[in-house]
Parts: structure tokens; sequence; C-alpha cells
């Protein structure tokens, strides 16, 4: 395949899509090949549709893109692809991605087609109304928690979509807020919304959101519900983890310029690889028995 369409899938962001196999791991789902199987094939459903939503949205945003400082270089504005060429892809893509979620369950196809049309809309309109713009790209990361439950025939638990809302919404407005820092005097040259935006109003969200995320998870981690499924009072001892990691991120967010881009700065920063990967494996060892 072309280098080029590969890099209009944008490959490194399907980590995004591992939101998808939560149910798998938390309902104690992992049992049943079956279930696995369904779950993964759910997921790479994701990644093709969201690729595909990608090359919509870059479709559209050709010309704002030839303006912003990294973008220009992607390939539809820096010329290396053509519209046309993207647009055909694109079609293989969702069509693709359907194939796939058909393959997992009839739920995961409508949660699909209810993600591709919310996000075609976003690319259209959606992304130019303030605070709103966000909220769809954090319901994006909900219908994924909803695909790997719902669609899997596992009962999604209540708090795992709060814990999913809060931190989406926390990267989602981190995001406005790397984009106005990078765009500078330029920010509405590229994306319109960010006139509606300050560093202030930004900030004062992302504090509420990151204080939301760790409020809801410690509750979580100490709810009878949770104890109950996992078999275990001992989930609390990993909150520390997810307090470092907002911390840094914030950090990150504000003095190396980083949080545009989440699935990067994840794992180009040693102290949130290293702070996800110890909250990944504390946990699967404390649930998994």
């Amino acid at each position: 395949m072309n280098m080029e369409l590969i890099r209009l899938m944008r490959p490194h962001q399907w980590v995004k899509n591992s939101f998808v196999l939560t149910g798998l791991i938390f309902g104690h789902a992992w049992h049943s090949p079956a279930l696995v199987i369904q779950a993964f094939t759910a997921f790479a459903a994701f990644c093709l549709i969201s690729s595909t939503v990608y090359v919509f949205n870059d479709i559209i945003d050709i010309d704002q893109d030839k303006q912003h400082p990294t973008k220009r270089n992607r390939p539809l504005p820096s010329g290396k692809l053509s519209i046309h060429t993207a647009a055909i892809f694109a079609a293989v893509l969702g069509v693709a991605a359907m194939l796939l979620a058909a393959l997992a369950s009839y739920k995961v196809v409508i949660i699909l087609l209810i993600y591709a049309v919310m996000n075609l809309a976003y690319s259209i309109e959606l992304k130019h109304i303030v605070i709103l713009d966000v909220f769809i790209i954090a319901t994006g990361f909900m219908l994924r928690i909803l695909a790997g439950t719902l669609g899997l025939g596992i009962p999604p638990s209540q708090w795992l979509l709060l814990c999913g809302l809060m931190v989406t919404l926390f990267l989602g407005f981190s995001k406005r807020r790397a984009e106005i820092i990078v765009l500078s005097d330029d920010k509405s040259a590229h994306r319109k919304v960010l006139e509606d935006y300050s560093p202030v109003l930004l900030d004062k969200m992302i504090v509420i959101t990151a204080a939301g995320l760790i409020m809801s998870y410690s509750l979580y981690t100490m709810s009878p519900e949770t104890i109950m499924i996992h078999r275990t009072a001992n989930l609390v001892y990993t909150v520390p983890f997810v307090i470092y990691g907002v911390f840094r991120y914030i950090f990150l967010l504000h003095h190396q310029r980083s949080g545009g881009d989440p699935s990067r700065d994840l794992v180009r920063d040693p102290h949130m690889l290293t702070v996800l990967a110890t909250w990944f494996i504390t946990t699967i060892v404390l649930i998994a028995h």
C-alpha cells in the first residue's frame, strides 16, 4: 500500500479505539474466546471507520490545514495525494469497516453508523460550535465503550461510562488549549471555533474535568458494585497512578507545548508511558483472578 495512504489513515490514532476493549477487560469477558474474537473484530471495525472519518475530515479541512504549521505536511494539503484518490480510499475503508462490524454483531453495526453520521456532521458543521465540539468528540469515545459492551452483550458499567466521559472531556479541552498555544494569532484561520475559546476559559474547563476524572475513578474503585464484580477492594491503590497521569499531562500541556495529539503524547513522554503501563499492569493483576 502507498505510504501516503497509510499516513492518511493515521494508524497511530488507533490507540483511541482501545476503549472498545474496556468491556472485555472490566466485564471479565476474556474467559470467552467468542467474546474475545467479537471484541477485537469490533476494535478493527472502529479502526477502519475512524480512519474513514479522518480522511473525510482532511478533505473538508484541506484549505485550513495548508495554513497549519504541522498539518500542512499531511498527504492532502501537501499535494502528495489528490482529493479524488482520498475520497475513493475513504469509501473502501468505510465499506470494510461495516463488513467487519457485521461480523461482530448487528448492534455494533448500528453503533458504528451512529459514530460515522455524528462525525460527518462534526466535520461539516458541529466542530464550529464551542463546547459542543468537545462533547461530540467525547461522545465518540462513549460509542466505542458501548460497542465493546452493549454491542457484545456485556452490560456496561455506569461508572465505566462516567470515567470515560470525564477522561475524554479532559483530553478534548486540553487539545483545544494546545491548539491555541501552537496557532497563536492564526488560530481562527485554522479552526473557527478557537475564536470562542480562550486560555482562561479552557484552563477552567480542564481543571473541572480533571477533578471530575479523578473523583469518578476514585469512587469507581471504592464502589460496592465494583468490589463485588472484581472481588477485590484493592483497586483503590491504582488511584495515585491516575492522579499522577493527569498532573503530568497538564504539565506537558503548559510547559512542553504538548497535548495537541494525546495518542502521540502518551508514547513520547516516558513518564506518561510508564504510569499508563504501571496502572494497566496493576489493574490486570488485581482483577484477573
